[in-house]
Parts: C-alpha cells; sequence; structure tokens
C-alpha cells in the first residue's frame, strides 16, 4: 500500500455519504468525497449501476468506465421497491451526513427517501440532488450529457465553421455538475457546523452547462452576441490555436502581448512584435489571416517537439497534441504521478490521480470499486442494529 493509502485520515474523515445516485455525475462526486476521507455507501439496484455494463473496454471483465468513477465505496444493493430494502435506505438515509441523488425529480418520493421526508428524520442531513433541468418546466425531461450538451448551445461551438456540430470527446457537463455537487455539499456543510443545519442543494446539468460555457455565455447574455463555430480558433485571441509545424500540429497559445513578443523572438522574428498591424491582442485577432502564415513559415523550420521545449522554455504557452496515452505520459514526466493503484492483489486496479494536493491531509485512496453488493451483509447488518441520533 502507498502512504496515502494507509494515510489514517482525509479532511473528510468520519462523514457518511449515503450514495444513492447512477451513471456519471453523482458517483463522479462521490468518489471525490470518498478520496477526501468519506465513508461513501453507494446504494445500488438489484441489477447495479447503468455502468456496470458500458463495455468496452473492459479490465477482467469490469467496465473501465464504472472502474473510473466508483474507487473508494461499499457497495449496497438494494430493490426499493421491496418495503424491507426501503426500510433499509430510509434508515441509511437518517444516519447519514450527506445524501447525493439523481434519480428523475420526485423519483425517490415514493419510497420516502425524497428531501422533506428524509430532513423530518435527519434535520442536519445535506441533501444533494443532481438532475438534467431543474425540478420546474423540464422535471419530466431526461437528463443526458449529450442532450445537454445540444441544448446548452456548446455543440454549435464545437467543429469546423463549415461542418456539422460536435459533442465533446467526454460527458463534460456531467462532471461540471458533479464537481458543482461537490462545492454545493461543501459550502452546506460549513453551514451547518455553523448553524446545525441541513439543507437541499440542487445542480442541474443545463445550469452547470451555461456556467460553464463561461465567456461565450457571457458574449451572448451581456453583449448581445451568438458566437458560432470557430474549429480550433478562439473568437478573442490570436495565436491561440493549434498551428502547423515541420512534422506535427503544435498548440500556440500566447495570449498576451509580452507572450506574443517572446514568440517572435523565439520564432526569429522580433519584428513581428513590432509590427504595428499586430501590436495588440486585438489587432492579431482582426488580422489573423494575415498574421497566421507569417507564424507558420517560421514553425516550419523545426518539429513540435523541439518547438514545444523552446516555447515552454521561454515562457509561451505551448503544447503538442497528445493520445491519452501521451498525456499520461506528459504527467509523469512533469512528476505528477497521474496513477494511483487502489487496492491489493488481484483486487488491484489502477485510477487517475486526485487532482488535489493537500499539505496536511492528503486524499485517500482506500477501496478499490466495489463489486455489486460487497458490503451487503455488513451494511445490512448494522443498518439493522439499534442506534442513537447521528452525530452532527
Amino acid at each position: 500500500m502507498t502512504a496515502e493509502q494507509t494515510h489514517a485520515a482525509g479532511p473528510l474523515s468520519g462523514l457518511l455519504v449515503a450514495d444513492f445516485s447512477r451513471v456519471l455525475a453523482g458517483p463522479y462526486a462521490t468518489m471525490l468525497l470518498a478520496d477526501l476521507g468519506a465513508d461513501v455507501v453507494k446504494v445500488e439496484g438489484p441489477h447495479g449501476d447503468d455502468t456496470r455494463s458500458w463495455t468496452p473496454p473492459v479490465r477482467d471483465a469490469v467496465s473501465t468506465y464504472y472502474l473510473g468513477i466508483n474507487r473508494g465505496k461499499r457497495s449496497l444493493a438494494l430493490d426499493l421497491r421491496d418495503e424491507t430494502d426501503a426500510a433499509l435506505a430510509r434508515e441509511l438515509a437518517r444516519r447519514a451526513h450527506v445524501l447525493i441523488e439523481n434519480f428523475k425529480p420526485g423519483g425517490l418520493t415514493k419510497y420516502g427517501l425524497d428531501y422533506d421526508a428524509v430532513s423530518l428524520r435527519n434535520p442536519a442531513l445535506v441533501y444533494a440532488s443532481i438532475s438534467g433541468f431543474g425540478t420546474g418546466p423540464g422535471r419530466d425531461v431526461p437528463g443526458y450529457d449529450l442532450m445537454v450538451q445540444a441544448v446548452s448551445g456548446l455543440m454549435s461551438l464545437t467543429g469546423d465553421p463549415d461542418g456539422p456540430p460536435y459533442r465533446a470527446g467526454i460527458s463534460v457537463f456531467d462532471v461540471m455538475a458533479g464537481n458543482h455537487a461537490v462545492i454545493g455539499i461543501l459550502a452546506a456543510l460549513r453551514h451547518r457546523d455553523a448553524t446545525g443545519r441541513g439543507q437541499l442543494v440542487e445542480v442541474n446539468l443545463l445550469s452547470s452547462a451555461l456556467s460553464g460555457l463561461v465567456n461565450h455565455s457571457s458574449a451572448y447574455v451581456a453583449g448581445g452576441v451568438v458566437p458560432v463555430r470557430m474549429g480550433n480558433a478562439h473568437p478573442s485571441v490570436f495565436p491561440y490555436e493549434p498551428l502547423p509545424t515541420a512534422d506535427d500540429d503544435l498548440i500556440v497559445a500566447a495570449a498576451n502581448d509580452g507572450q506574443y513578443r517572446r514568440l517572435c523572438e523565439v520564432l526569429g522574428v522580433p519584428r513581428l512584435a513590432d509590427d504595428p498591424r499586430f501590436a495588440r491582442n486585438a489587432d492579431r485577432t482582426a488580422r489573423r489571416e494575415e498574421l497566421r502564415p507569417l507564424l507558420v513559415e517560421q514553425l516550419a523550420r523545426r518539429g513540435a517537439a523541439e518547438w514545444f521545449d523552446l516555447l515552454v522554455q521561454a515562457g509561451v504557452p505551448s503544447g503538442p497534441i497528445n493520445t491519452i496515452k501521451g498525456g499520461f505520459a506528459m504527467a509523469e514526466r512533469f512528476g505528477l504521478e497521474p496513477v494511483v493503484e487502489v487496492g491489493a492483489g488481484e483486487r488491484a486496479v489502477p485510477t487517475t490521480r486526485n487532482p488535489l494536493r493537500f499539505s496536511e491531509t492528503p486524499p485517500v485512496y482506500r477501496l478499490p470499486p466495489p463489486e455489486l453488493d460487497e458490503h451487503g451483509a455488513e451494511l445490512r447488518a448494522w443498518l439493522a442494529a439499534p442506534a442513537g441520533d447521528i452525530d452532527v
């Protein structure tokens, strides 16, 4: 085991999280909480989380999708349609400090697991609910990331100007909503520490998406401009895109005047930094079609890897366009140790390291992604035993 795996406690040690979520946004959020020391009980239906069957690829016949977002948890399989199991679920909610769910809005009410019912028994509970489109008129619209990429406008920004819209390569808004859920949970826990009262935290994918579109959202809301697809170009900065070299394309992101000047010096054309046509970012952006071929002409003298080293040494943001394998190799090169092994022996699973670093309470990697109902017997026995009021 690593030092992180044997570390006494993470910053959320002692926090019990009842995880009634499935697929990506919720499980990603609860994995982050588990990494920070929380005790996460993953409540699954009799057939398990959907992502258990999302294959290929697999590792030892287990979906790598599932493995990637479920470390650090204990699994309890419950059929909420069975009253005995539903009672155990309600008892778990009564004892928990945090409950997170992403059922269709109102879907847990018939089991007595909605916020109003649960908070009566556990008023200090922080109850996080993730939906696709909120609990108002959009409550009945299924919430899948691809749908949200479409309706939010992201796909209208992705792809070549004259080509079709494209989805992002990952479920970007599920991940974003999961992060927003964690932020909301931590803020609500801070409030609970101060007042003793829990609360309902609501996150929806569409709102996360509109927030995450940042400058594009602001262009519309504050400027009345509807952004359009520009391929790999940036609407407000140039150069800030892939440019061809002697072999491969290289990302060049000279986002201010100082970086642009250093870029010109490294490329051997300092005169372009003093050229009044390109003096300011606004000038370079307006005249990008004039400036691009002048930069490309110089970049053609070397390959992408050599330019990367020279530009980074000069303080000019740049980078090769890697595969995922290359991305992990780059992280290894920079000493970021991007892979951590969770579990031991046959259960050991390599997973992607939590991105947070703490000087006193580092993330912990205690449990590999659980098999379905792996901890069912011990959890049922614990929930069936008498217990006093939870420690708030």
